[in-house]
């Protein structure tokens, strides 16, 4: 099985064409104003309908089902309060979206049915909904099949890899990053990214 690579945090035309044309499987697109990765033209995500996540923080679900509609995306990452996740994520689900949950590096968390997750280090620890470039201690893995994330790109995601727990290794699906592949907050930098994504392309597991 190959591994997948998400590139996320795209905020320009350019910088997307170049992730899919280096072969990443998932383009990332957050709508997240305090976010120094806030695309704020969501219709450069229509060239990539195959590949486009909306990753979106919001109070309920509501609001990322509107946006996703508006604007095409068939996959959404929907960053949601605890207490919002089951029906939301349910809510998604209900309209036909392919739903990747959030899932910090934290104990507690009520299991939650999404399609995929994102294994992230906890946004207590880092004071952000993701884009840290930070790793995690992998200590509290989602209920289902993910993504890592967390301080990834070409130099680091092996020895991350190989951190991982064994008895969470057949749920890896992939690979998410996002502010190490950048040339400067919200730009992308095209080496960084492609060899991001032909390390995680190449990577095999035990």
């Amino acid at each position: 099985m190959t591994l997948l690579a998400k590139v996320c945090g795209l905020t320009r035309a350019e910088d997307a064409t170049q992730a899919a044309g280096a072969g990443a499987d998932l383009l990332g697109f957050v709508c997240h104003p305090p976010s120094p990765r806030h695309c704020s033209d969501l219709a450069i995500a229509a060239e990539h309908p195959g590949r486009a996540v909306l990753v979106m923080v919001a109070e309920e679900a509501g609001p990322i089902l509107e946006r996703a509609r508006a604007f095409g995306f068939r996959r959404v990452q929907a960053h949601l309060p605890p207490g919002e996740r089951v029906q939301g994520v349910a809510l998604l689900k209900a309209a036909g979206l392919f739903v990747i949950l959030p899932w910090a590096d934290e104990p507690g968390q009520v299991p939650t049915a999404a399609d995929l997750y994102l294994w992230e280090p906890s946004p207590a620890r880092t004071g952000l909904a993701g884009g840290s470039g930070r790793g995690h201690a992998m200590a509290f893995p989602p209920p289902g099949p993910f993504l890592l994330a967390g301080g990834l790109d070409g130099d680091t995601l092996r020895e991350r890899a190989a951190l991982l727990p064994p008895e969470v290794q057949p749920h890896l699906r992939g690979f998410d990053a996002a502010s190490r592949l950048e040339a400067a907050p919200g730009l992308k930098d095209p080496r960084k990214v492609t060899a991001f994504v032909h390390t995680a392309h190449a990577l095999e597991l035990p």
